[in-house]
């Protein structure tokens, strides 16, 4: 005993660095335990989520089961109720057809939308192809109306071929908002940008006539051989010019 408190006397001042390090080491060890509890309780939090979000589904489904039990009658022949579902998957289709089908003319026919994502407009892009291949056959495929009587395999055709288009589109789009203008030379970029800012003045309804009249053949100057616009696209820009263009 006498010993150790004789080298405990002549070496005193190792508990500063000794003292240091395991005050360090607790410090480290602290952050990981906060760290880990972290991670331990959003972790719980999340499957608490997914268990409620099943569950949520579960009697979404069991609820309409019942509403489709509790819908049919002994008078109604199954057949029926088979043109009826046939009816309801026929208008959801439709109406996806629809809001794609919208969100494309949103391009078609928004000059300044055409000039921010060029590739758009360019069927020689392969995934813009690829898009108009899918409308096309989507549109020839669509029905009249969800009344229309189609067979099962008609139906399935269309389907595939509405969510092919839609499919495709947004790859499109994605891809057209990913790549902008950087397929263009920096003296094409320069005449986007022109036709940007020249678009801007020509459907200013606080400039002059003239003023919007020299902007918007402008417009059509520094895009010509770049994007090429339809004429329903035309058409509604000028509707956003006049009074000042003469059509």
């Amino acid at each position: 005993m006498g010993e150790f408190l004789t080298w405990a006397g002549d070496y005193w001042w190792l508990i500063f660095p000794f003292g240091a390090a395991v005050a360090a080491a607790a410090n480290g060890f602290g952050s990981w335990w906060r760290k880990e509890s972290k991670l331990r309780h959003q972790r719980r939090l999340e499957l608490i989520q997914a268990r409620s979000q099943a569950k949520t589904a579960e009697l979404a489904a069991r609820a309409q089961a019942k509403a489709i039990a509790a819908g049919r009658t002994g008078d109604e022949p199954i057949e029926e109720l088979d043109r009826k579902g046939r009816v309801e998957r026929l208008r959801r289709l439709l109406d996806t057809h629809d809001e794609v089908t919208r969100r494309w003319l949103d391009y078609e026919l928004d000059v300044a939308k055409l000039i921010a994502f060029p590739t758009m407009s360019d069927g020689r892009q392969p995934l813009t192809a690829a898009f108009l291949r899918a409308k096309k056959a989507a549109d020839a495929l669509r029905p009249a109306s969800a009344d229309a009587r189609i067979d099962p395999e008609t139906l399935a055709e269309y389907r595939d071929a509405v969510h092919d288009f839609e499919v495709a589109f947004d790859v499109a789009e994605q891809d057209a908002r990913r790549v902008r203008d950087s397929g263009f030379t920096d003296s094409e970029r320069r005449r986007l940008e022109r036709a940007r800012q020249l678009l801007q003045v020509a459907v200013d309804q606080s400039a002059t006539a003239s003023e919007r009249q020299v902007a918007y053949k402008r417009v059509r100057e520094e895009l010509d051989g770049l994007i090429a616009l339809s004429d329903d696209a035309i058409e509604v820009l000028e509707h956003k010019v006049a009074p000042a263009v003469e059509r």
